[in-house]
């Protein structure tokens, strides 16, 4: 969603980085350039003028003129200015501890994704917060809007309440606070109905239905690729709503980012969740500090470590240690590596928390680089027999022609696939031999990021980063981003990308 918008901020630092000092005239040339590349992301005017009077302030200080390194200290108020507009530095926690059942209203206009966001929000409750969960719907106007609740309902396996034909939206948020206390749930969320635009009789029914079910949570869902029509709607329903927090929906499209960036100055209200994808597990807790990371070009280390985690097989990954320990990497498990990153957001996604890789993405795009390559590759693969996975040098012409016209590549793209296994395999086996401090670098490879063997002090690291600084990577692991990447061409994937598992180094 940001891409436009760290492009061109990077392209301001970049100007100004490297400097030896900065004068006034410097700083307001670069200010100016960031006030015109808000604009352009669609940052509500208002919200600009006091982002640039914030960071033009700090930027003409003492602490700035006489700085060793003047330009990352206008990078990194830059970076506080955005923290601060998006919401401050730690995430605002939703109020799920009161008397059950505790009660979240979801209200929006037709179209922003309240049913799917509230059950991708029964779903984060249910496993992470351990919480039993009801969810009613409300929506007695848009056609399988109750039916839509029910199945998402049986999918993530979180209770619905009954459908009953003829009862009004105050009638069913009645029927539902009643059936959730006999019941024992902890929440209940109410799925309320939306219009096409706003109207009184949308805010009438709403605020009856809060009245009745009295809400701990009143949350907001916007479409955030709707731009100043989301924050203008935000602004429409806090005026009627007690509107504790926002969910910007769509996050993953994209827009300008601009409704996000104005959401929080012009309502006031904390951005509590995004909405990532279309996968029901797809509702991330916004962070400030992240956001304002990947805006700069500094990636989200840790949004990767937590995706890692979720998606990561512990059995599995246990199974495959124990054979890398033994130098064995045969290409069941680089499929295995394969799928593992495609659950976690395929190369784009991931590509896009690293820190530092943000330039990288065009020099991709040119070279044909992307998630459809790792299709492919897994597809190549799966049209082996199990023996052939199990012993790639069985692979002769003839059955290489067979694999390639199963998997509808060249042989060409099985050459290269086999000369990537080989060389991962290699790096593998000189690792096994290497002892204790060897089997952690290959720990570290499978937990899917650099430096990251399980080690308390990395993970600890990795979960203080922000904390009103710059989330920036440590010298080595820059370096080892920057190296790695430089190889890219050929229409070749990139040689050992850290973290990202069954790449293997370029020797």
């Amino acid at each position: 969603m940001f891409e436009a918008l760290n492009e061109r901020l990077t392209g301001v630092f970049d100007r100004i980085t490297g400097r030896g000092a900065l004068s006034e005239k410097d700083v307001a040339e670069a200010m100016r350039e960031v006030r015109v590349a808000l604009l352009e992301a669609d940052v509500a005017l208002p919200v600009v003028k006091d982002f640039i009077a914030f960071a033009t302030e700090r930027a003409t200080g003492e602490d700035v003129i006489r700085s060793v390194k003047p330009a990352d200290q206008v990078v990194k108020i830059v970076y506080d200015g955005l923290v601060e507009m998006l919401g401050g530095e730690e995430p605002t926690p939703l109020n799920i501890n009161a008397t059950p059942p505790a009660v979240i209203l979801m209200a929006g206009l037709q179209g922003s994704g309240k049913t799917t966001t509230s059950a991708k929000l029964a779903l984060r409750l249910t496993k992470f917060d351990r919480k039993k969960v009801m969810m009613a719907s409300l929506d007695t106007r848009r056609p399988a809007a109750m039916e839509q609740l029910a199945t998402l309902g049986k999918q993530i396996e979180v209770a619905t309440l009954p459908i009953v034909e003829g009862q009004s939206a105050v009638e069913i948020a009645k029927r539902a606070l009643q059936s959730a206390k006999l019941q024992g749930f902890d929440v209940l969320i109410l799925d309320t109905a939306g219009r096409i635009t706003l109207d009184e009789a949308l805010m009438n029914e709403v605020a009856e239905v809060a009245r009745v079910s009295n809400p701990v949570e009143t949350l907001l869902v916007a479409d955030s690729l709707t731009g100043q029509d989301a924050v203008r709607t935000a602004a429409a329903f806090h005026e009627r709503l007690p509107l504790t927090g926002l969910v910007l929906t769509r996050a993953d499209g994209d827009g300008r980012g601009g409704a996000m960036l104005s959401m929080r100055a012009v309502t006031g209200l904390p951005i509590k969740y995004l909405g990532s994808g279309e996968k029901v597990d797809a509702l991330d807790v916004f962070d400030a500090r992240r956001v304002a990371g990947r805006i700069l070009g500094q990636g989200d280390i840790v949004a990767l470590v937590e995706k890692a985690s979720q998606e990561l097989d512990q059995s599995k990954a246990e199974a495959m240690a124990r054979k890398l320990a033994k130098g064995q990497f045969d290409l069941n498990d680089l499929s295995a590596q394969l799928q593992q990153m495609a659950k976690m957001g395929g190369l784009q996604g991931i590509m896009g928390m690293l820190p530092g890789v943000a330039k990288m993405k065009a020099q991709m795009a040119d070279n044909n680089i992307n998630d459809k390559m790792i299709a492919r590759q897994i597809a190549i693969i799966s049209s082996m027999t199990k023996t052939e996975r199990r012993k790639p040098d069985l692979l002769n012409a003839s059955r290489k022609k067979r694999v390639a016209a199963g998997s509808g590549v060249e042989v060409q793209e099985i050459n290269r696939l086999l000369k990537q296994h080989r060389q991962m395999a290699d790096m593998v086996k000189s690792l096994s031999r290497g002892g204790g401090k060897n089997l952690q670098k290959m720990a570290a490879m499978m937990g899917g990021l650099p430096g990251m063997g399980g080690g308390g002090a990395d993970m600890a690291r990795l979960k203080a980063m922000g904390g009103g600084k710059m989330p920036e990577p440590s010298a080595d692991e820059m370096k080892a981003i920057q190296d790695r990447l430089s190889g890219l061409g050929g229409g070749q994937l990139p040689g050992g990308l850290p973290g990202l598992p069954g790449f293997p180094s370029k020797k």
